[in-house]
């Protein structure tokens, strides 16, 4: 069991950079944003491309990979997703699945629907005595980069001035603009920003699943129910509900496997039934 949990919480890594990442360009743009998983699967295949083409280890692929799609997620939102946004939501909403659609089609005409291998690295490809169980060391490292990950993000968002800034933009952006801070200048670089985490997921993905155009559209589905669970627009919400469901997942699982692919969406269900924000979102922005 408690090795089953930490499966849990390595899956729920992933879970967790993803939602992070949707929930902070939520709250800011208001946008659903649905090519989310196909950046993670372009983050995946930037790491393969890195290393099949041009011979770059998983280490720069980890450190060049995120910023490159960050960029392109600045120049994605600068050329398209602003010109939506003072339109219906649902503009953006539509706009998102295509790209995503798109997005996909492209790396399957070039690379074709087959899974791409992608080696762990080398100071990696061991295991670890975790005491009451061995564990690979690669898994290990995913939990403890990615919560180191969330963590700085969170200490950023809460301990600096820039942080607070967009974090009340992302949160109470009504009451932000209000208040005289300019909630546009910080858009573009946030939903960069939310598009470098997604892709960064993709990165560490790659050696551990399999590298195929599909990898991103598998995984998002659940990654919007563990916002939702956490609460549209929370960041610390995100995070939580992204290990929380990881575990719950990887327990169900275990012990009730008929019901393992729909446990996470009954747990959805659950929550919005007792709190229709979220467990962390504001009751007050569902009024």
């Amino acid at each position: 069991m408690l090795q089953q949990a930490f499966n849990g919480l390595v899956g729920g890594a992933f879970y967790a950079l993803l939602a992070l990442g949707l929930s902070v360009i939520f709250g800011m743009l208001g946008v659903v944003n649905l090519a989310h998983g196909a950046f993670y699967m372009l983050g995946a295949f930037g790491a393969f491309i890195a290393l099949d083409s041009f011979g770059l280890n998983f280490w720069v692929s980890l450190v060049l990979v995120p910023p490159l799609m960050g960029v392109a997620g600045i120049v994605l939102e600068r050329l398209f997703v602003r010109r939506l946004t003072p339109l219906d939501p649902l503009y953006n909403f539509l706009f998102t699945f295509g790209l995503a659609l798109i997005l996909q089609d492209l790396v399957k005409r070039e690379y074709g629907v087959n899974s791409q291998p992608y080696p762990r690295p080398s100071q990696l490809d061991r295991t670890f005595d975790l005491g009451l169980f061995i564990y690979p060391a690669y898994q290990v490292f995913v939990l403890v980069i990615s919560a180191v990950v969330c963590a700085a993000v969170w200490l950023i968002l809460t301990r600096t001035r820039v942080g607070m800034i967009v974090r009340a933009a992302t949160e109470r952006p009504e009451l932000t603009r209000a208040l005289g801070i300019d909630v546009g200048r910080w858009v573009t670089p946030v939903f960069g920003f939310g598009i470098a985490l997604a892709a960064f997921a993709g990165v560490l993905a790659a050696p551990m699943r399999a590298v195929n155009p599909l990898m991103g559209s598998d995984l998002i589905i659940t990654v919007f129910a563990v916002v939702v669970i956490g609460g549209l627009g929370s960041v610390f919400g995100s995070v939580a509900a992204g290990f929380a469901v990881g575990v719950v997942s990887a327990l169900g699982n275990l012990y009730i496997p008929s019901l393992s692919q729909t446990l996470v969406f009954i747990l959805m269900a659950a929550v919005l039934l007792w709190r229709p924000a979220g467990l962390f979102g504001r009751e007050e922005a569902f009024r």
